[in-house]
């Protein structure tokens, strides 16, 4: 069965991961991205049948993990390194270098070959200018400036227990703070959060409706939505940028490794790279321009400028114990 929409398949229920011919793939990129992107994919590889599954981050975490003993899937494309290192998870893998993962830096992949990203995101709040205006406030330009009271009720953030986003926006501030300036930190902006999302592109959503001032999401998201004429600013936190790397990787209990890795070369292909470009702020293959209209978003050229420096593995070794914190302090 063609798959049309993005959504859970029926062929997931099957015993097994897809036959050959056939492809089963889980993702946690966003849905119009995951869309063009697969788009691409079948045009390279029209004899294969490409089933996708796309799910907010947390929620892809706990099927993978409740799955382990009879993955599902044959692939992991656009899934978050701060998961993908996660033990639960990694056991799954076989090592697998695609043709040309070695123009990737080091950095983007793993040692043993179990994954390499081609892909990131960053933190960004989308700032509403008319209601920022409406409520006589000042144009944030950090994470300390939200925690003003002036801000009470007018900021709204991903929960980082089923957002990708959401959850390297927490882990990232903890690892700028320490873990007990950081959870202080963390009280004092949750008494201006007027409700934490499901889903890290929402929040951005809502403030460009004008229903808050300020939606602490993702670069993209913001990039996009003031492409489609919104009344936001995208601004990048000056106490540096939480980001996380998109993996892909061969689940090695796929039945169709031949075509599954196939998939995989073609992630890495010049043709791969230029539609990252045209979604992603961070791209680690090399060359290309970032498009005019992510620079007058107000995006960097050199986004290593703004980022900080993520410790993706202990982000995956902590994720259990802050978001079992985080609930126990701030679920609503």
């Amino acid at each position: 069965m063609k798959l049309q929409t993005l959504s859970v398949i029926s062929a997931l229920m099957m015993s097994t991961a897809a036959t050959a011919g056939e492809l089963t793939i889980y993702t946690s990129y966003e849905e119009d991205e995951a869309a063009a992107f697969l788009d691409l994919a079948r045009e390279a590889m029209p004899d294969v049948e490409m089933n996708m599954l796309r799910l907010s981050q947390g929620d892809l975490v706990a099927r993978i993990i409740a799955e382990q003993g009879n993955p599902q899937h044959d692939l992991l494309w656009g899934f978050a390194a701060s998961a993908i290192v996660n033990p639960q998870i990694e056991k799954t893998l076989e090592p697998y270098a695609p043709d040309g993962v070695k123009q990737i830096p080091a950095q983007f992949r793993s040692p043993e070959d179990k994954w390499f990203a081609v892909s990131g995101y960053m933190a960004a709040f989308c700032v509403n200018n008319e209601r920022l205006k409406d409520k006589g406030l000042e144009m944030p330009t950090s994470w300390a400036d939200l925690t003003d009271p002036a801000f009470k009720g007018e900021v709204v953030m991903p929960n980082p227990a089923s957002s990708g986003t959401g959850y390297i926006q927490i882990s990232s501030l903890l690892q700028m703070m320490g873990e007990e300036d950081g959870w202080a930190f963390l009280d004092k902006l949750d008494k201006n959060v007027a409700q934490y999302i499901k889903s890290g592109s929402k929040p951005c959503h809502a403030a460009s409706a004008g229903e808050y001032v300020v939606g602490a999401s993702y670069d993209m998201r913001a990039i996009k939505n003031i492409n489609e004429g919104y009344p936001i600013t995208m601004v990048i936190p000056s106490e540096g940028s939480g980001n996380e790397l998109e993996a892909n990787a061969l689940v090695a209990s796929s039945d169709n490794k031949e075509d599954a890795k196939r998939f995989l070369d073609w992630t890495v292909t010049p043709e791969a790279a230029t539609a990252y470009g045209k979604w992603k702020a961070i791209v680690t293959m090399p060359g290309g321009e970032k498009p005019q209209e992510f620079l007058d978003a107000g995006l960097p050229q050199d986004t290593s400028d703004v980022l900080h420096p993520t410790d993706f593995a202990a982000a995956a070794e902590d994720r259990t114990a802050i978001i079992s914190e985080w609930e126990k302090r701030y679920e609503r």
